[in-house]
């Protein structure tokens, strides 16, 4: 075996570690609104989706889908989803975008114990019971916590020692179009950003393990890329800072700000939509803590639409036995295909999509 492909499987190994002992993801990263345009939401809409951080599986529920079923290996990343769920159902709606909008909430101790824990499963309950000081803590907001947001936390204490760069960016956030975002990237924070210490540390796995990327999948963007992950990353981030307007991109907004606006936020943050949602919505969504292939295999019913994320990178290497049991159990846990015809073809599957950074 070549010292390369130890490496990997070692890598593999502590990313399998990591990723599946912490929070991994506290926000979607994903556009929904691109979903929306692909999967053509109607009431008859059965969702399997990947939890993540939930966001986005509110989002299918205000679309209009019928079922939304949130299904996640990881049990924190249910237990997100589970306590948005409970602080909507039982708080009012300046408390809710106080926890998920601000992500602080200073009174979360009490509020947790009254209104919130009797709502959660035990798992959830225990999990957030020991870490609810993330809704109140020094960093200053939810956002700066779990691995994701530990990368966030890390950047904007990096900002501090570069107080010019620090400006510069805040100015790019706040600038008053796409020209004006331009000018201030290419003169005034490109120059300051991009360095030989940043392309090393954008390649490393290290990085990408906290920022939920596997393995597999930085070596396919590396093969794409004819080059290093870092280069990737530049590209991606430099199109965002020269092409889309950033003033209202509420995923970069959140991670520079630490909070969300109240008129740059997810839909679920929006205080007429939350009446939505607590009005009937979350009756019609299911959270299981499985794999994809296990909800399957346990509940043979045919799903419209699966958002499947890019959770088949995580597969494809490490466990492509896995893989192929998941695509297998898609199809045929069709009824068609239970009564020996032919399984029909979902209507919509989505397995990998633009990130904000092509929104």
């Amino acid at each position: 075996m070549s010292s390369s492909r130890l490496l990997d499987r070692l890598n593999q190994r502590v990313f399998d570690a990591v990723a599946g002992r912490n929070l991994v993801y506290n926000t979607c990263w994903e556009d929904p609104a691109v979903d929306r345009e692909i999967l053509g939401l109607k009431a008859d809409s059965d969702l399997l989706v990947i939890t993540s951080a939930g966001c986005n599986a509110l989002d299918y529920l205000l679309a209009g889908a019928g079922t939304v079923t949130a299904v996640d290996a990881n049990p924190r990343q249910n237990a997100l989803l589970e306590l948005k769920v409970a602080a909507i159902r039982n708080l009012d709606d300046a408390q809710v975008f106080e926890m998920f909008g601000r992500g602080r909430l200073d009174t979360i101790d009490t509020v947790f114990d009254r209104q919130l824990k009797a709502s959660l499963s035990p798992f959830a309950r225990d999990y957030w019971q020991r870490r609810l000081h993330w809704f109140k803590s020094r960093r200053g907001s939810f956002y700066f916590h779990g691995l994701s947001g530990y990368v966030a936390w890390n950047f904007q204490r990096y900002l501090r020692l570069r107080p010019a760069l620090r400006t510069a960016i805040g100015r790019l956030f706040d600038a008053d179009g796409i020209e004006a975002q331009r000018a201030i990237y290419d003169r005034e924070v490109a120059p300051k950003l991009w360095s030989p210490w940043l392309n090393r540390l954008l390649s490393s796995q290290g990085l990408m393990t906290l920022l939920g990327v596997p393995v597999a999948q930085r070596r396919l963007v590396e093969h794409q890329q004819g080059d290093s992950a870092a280069s990737f990353i530049r590209d991606s981030i430099e199109y965002v800072m020269r092409e889309l307007p950033l003033r209202d991109n509420y995923f970069w907004q959140l991670y520079w700000r630490g909070h969300y606006l109240p008129d740059c936020c997810p839909e679920y943050l929006r205080p007429g939509q939350i009446q939505r949602l607590r009005d009937g919505l979350l009756d019609r969504l299911h959270v299981q803590t499985a794999t994809v292939t296990e909800v399957l295999r346990a509940h043979p019913q045919r799903y419209s639409h699966f958002v499947l994320l890019d959770h088949m990178d995580w597969l494809s290497n490490a466990h492509p036995d896995a893989l192929s049991e998941e695509w297998q159990a898609i199809f045929c846990t069709d009824p068609a295909a239970q009564r020996g015809g032919e399984p029909a073809v979902p209507r919509s599957i989505v397995v990998a999509r633009p990130e904000p950074s092509d929104r």
